[in-house]
């Protein structure tokens, strides 16, 4: 039986509390040797009698971390026995592996904080080696406090002590700290005057309870909160005047507004503490917040939010991101205080750095729409090859992934890249992934659109770094990062430049990356003005029934003669016409023929009031059109649109859009299981942020299932274009594969 051996532990293994746990558990089994952290992977060597089963302990790991391969070695030198078991500096080894996310505070630390005479008793930033903040804080890896922005707190005696004791679980926490030689608290007024006061955080909870508007420095960045009786000013102050927003509320209060089931309670209670979109108890109440019939809902995931709810009399916070939508996180507050002033009545805030700014993960039903602090950076184990890819992502809802040495990481949600702040966030972000992970790049993959900033980017820095560049449709992109295997691929989203020239996002692809054919779309119809369009869905609405009938319900609605004359001439003469396929497009069409919505004032709106409105209806089936070209199937978004404008005068609008989803969803089943038997596969992947709709989803994989074929959708990242840049990079490694 061995008694010794070099034991080297490779996955995410620092910044996991796993040297004082490999420590630990030396001691229980009377273990003598050595431990060291080498980034990616922790080098062991041990000696003693009890070494198989020291051995299969840690290979258990800790709750945070990931274990890729244990592998046991012999030692070179077994005479070199230390007397006692030490935990070793670390030292830079490979990158492979990477520092875990941010984690909401743990329930011990959070009975530390509650504890009366504690020496963590009201602490706002306590933390231990199982949570805290981790990927916000880190310079440089590996993860030790001299690399974070802890560093910036020298640690007392009190904190030593605990730091370097063996049988307490705060042994090498690298974000230890508390009242006496931590990160402390402000309260400031919109003046930037310091608002005098015995404790900043049962402060700023009364002033929330009398209805002012609060900054909040946290984790990843700023948050904006108030009571639901002042989320009306907050929304105009803010110009987001329809936008739903997210509350934070104990798990109680979370049960007592919305259908919460076990999956969904498990989500908002794993370490992330993401924000979980949750169907409301009463689709009308808490209008103010959100006046769809679900509620974005997240638990307390600091001390700080904990200690706040604890001392507010209302039932729940809004909580919303400090930042223009699609603009990156506010994280110091300079910033904040010269952007918010005049919109937020006092800052809350901290004096820790937040060097890398991370926005909440946003889930619903299980699918991740927004992937950012606790579940990104994301590491995914994946063998595209020996060459280092860069994944810049699309235009709207962009992150960054970068491949190297068979893991790709994905960094946490970046925002819409046309935005010129948020390009240099973009560039921010490429450059501190790169460090954190060694990566040196030699493929740069980009979409397809040659305009996008991102692309223009890519290009430079492949220039700059000797790197090839490769251009990836967005569609495909979305089907590679759901699945590599020979599939049918349902892409159906907003837009995405097509090989055509014209804007695609409702299309059905068979093959295997990179080798993807469209075989059916949706119909192309016309999008007059482009992007106007897209802001005023009647103007889509009469780009697909460009007729008499539809410029009456216009006029009737408000439009003037010279208004819907222009519309029509640009329309007969092409003048600024886009051509699209988009189901985002038709959804919102749709949306705008049942009145429902007639302005876009945020991401997905039309769809998304469409579908709240339509939970209610009564869907039936419509007869479904579907004719070929010389590119395969294509339904008739059109006739689809004419059915439900015919039904207006006889339906109720909830029954005409519940069933307007229905065929749609059902017409884009029919085209992919088609292609599935002409194509002789059996797997039909779905991707594409329409597919958010929980009943479009759900109609499109039950007709999959019916036709005795298998559904794959991607659970791993986000339906909508969070999942993109990692796309590009499957896509461009299989590539590179290909011409191996």
């Amino acid at each position: 039986m061995r008694s010794n051996g070099q034991i080297i532990i490779r996955g995410i293994v620092q910044g996991v509390g796993f040297r004082p746990f490999v420590y630990s558990l030396a001691k229980i089994f009377n273990i003598r040797g050595t431990v060291m952290n080498l980034g990616s992977e922790v080098r062991i060597t041990a000696f003693g009698e009890r070494f198989s089963e020291f051995l299969d302990a840690v290979s258990e790991g800790t709750p945070l971390s990931i274990i890729d391969s244990v592998i046991v070695n012999d030692i070179a030198h077994p005479d070199d026995c230390p007397a006692d078991f030490i935990i070793l500096n670390s030292t830079e080894g490979s990158h492979s592996g990477f520092i875990p996310t941010d984690v909401a505070t743990c329930d011990e630390c959070l009975r530390d904080i509650y504890r009366k005479d504690g020496r963590y008793e009201g602490y706002w930033a306590t933390s231990c080696v199982n949570c805290g903040p981790r990927y916000s804080i880190i310079r440089a890896v590996p993860y030790d406090r001299q690399r974070t922005t802890m560093d910036d707190f020298p640690i007392c005696s009190a904190c030593a002590e605990e730091y370097g004791d063996p049988s307490l679980r705060r042994h090498h926490a690298q974000t230890i700290a508390c009242a006496a030689c931590g990160p402390a608290l402000q309260l400031l007024n919109s003046e930037g005057e310091v608002w005098p006061c015995r404790d900043p955080i049962q402060e700023t909870a009364g002033l929330l309870d009398s209805g002012e508007i609060v900054c909040i420095r946290g984790v990843g960045g700023f948050h904006i909160a108030c009571i639901e009786e002042s989320a009306d000013t907050l929304k105009h102050g803010l110009c987001r005047a329809e936008q739903p927003l997210a509350i934070m509320a104990t798990l109680d209060v979370i049960e007592e507004i919305t259908h919460l089931s076990e999956k969904d309670r498990e989500i908002l209670q794993s370490p992330a503490h993401p924000i979980v979109v949750l169907h409301k108890r009463d689709p009308l109440a808490h209008q103010k917040v959100s006046n769809l019939h679900t509620l974005g809902c997240m638990l307390p995931y600091t001390g700080l939010h904990h200690m706040l709810l604890s001392h507010m009399q209302h039932q729940f916070l809004i909580m919303t991101s400090a930042n223009v939508p699609g603009y990156p996180m506010i994280t110091d507050i300079d910033h904040a205080m010269s952007h918010l002033n005049r919109d937020v009545d006092y800052f809350l805030t901290h004096n820790r750095i937040i060097l890398n700014r991370c926005d909440d993960s946003v889930l619903r039903d299980g699918h991740i729409i927004r992937l950012s602090r606790g579940l990104a950076p994301k590491r995914m184990q994946i063998d595209l090859g020996e060459r280092c890819i860069l994944g810049v992502g699309p235009e709207l809802n962009s992150n960054i992934s970068v491949y190297r040495n068979g893991f790709c990481i994905t960094s946490p949600h970046v925002g819409n890249v046309r935005n010129p702040p948020t390009l240099e966030y973009l560039k921010e972000t490429i450059e501190k992934t790169g460090t954190l992970t060694g990566a040196d790049y030699e493929i740069i993959a980009h979409d397809l659109h040659p305009q996008f900033l991102s692309t223009r980017y890519a290009h430079r820095l492949a220039e700059e770094c000797g790197a090839e560049t490769i251009a990836v449709q967005h569609h495909r992109a979305h089907i590679a990062a759901a699945t590599s295997e020979p599939c049918i691929g349902i892409a159906i989203d907003g837009v995405g430049y097509g090989d055509d020239g014209t804007v695609w996002g409702g299309e059905i692809f068979a093959g295997e990356v990179p080798h993807l054919k469209r075989v059916a779309h949706l119909e192309t119809v016309q999008m007059p003005g482009g992007d106007l369009a897209t802001r005023f869905p009647e103007r889509m609405l009469y780009g697909m029934l460009p007729d008499n009938q539809i410029s009456e319900l216009l006029a009737s609605r408000g439009w003037s003669d010279s208004e819907l004359g222009i519309l029509e001439k640009q329309v007969k003469r092409g003048f600024n016409i886009a051509k699209t396929s988009s189901t985002g497009r038709v959804l919102d069409a749709a949306s705008a023929l049942l009145g429902i919505c007639r302005e876009r004032t945020y991401d997905g709106e039309p769809a998304m009031k469409l579908e709240s409105v339509a939970r209610i209806g009564r869907p039936e089936k419509w007869e479904i059109s579907i004719a070929k070209d010389n590119r395969g199937e294509v339904l008739s978004t059109t006739t689809l649109m004419r059915d439900a404008f015919c039904r207006m005068e006889r339906q109720s609008v909830p029954d005409i859009a519940a069933s307007f989803q229905y065929n749609l969803a059902r017409g884009i089943a029919e085209m992919a299981v088609s292609a599935a038997y002409d194509h002789d596969m059996e797997n039909i992947a779905l991707s594409g942020g329409v597919a958010i709709n929980q009943a479009i989803r759900h109609t499109i994989i039950h007709e999959i299932k019916k036709a005795g074929l298998i559904p794959v959708v991607n659970r791993e990242y986000p339906l909508g274009d969070g999942c993109i840049s990692y796309g590009q990079c499957v896509y461009a490694g299989s590539i590179v594969r290909d011409e191996r």
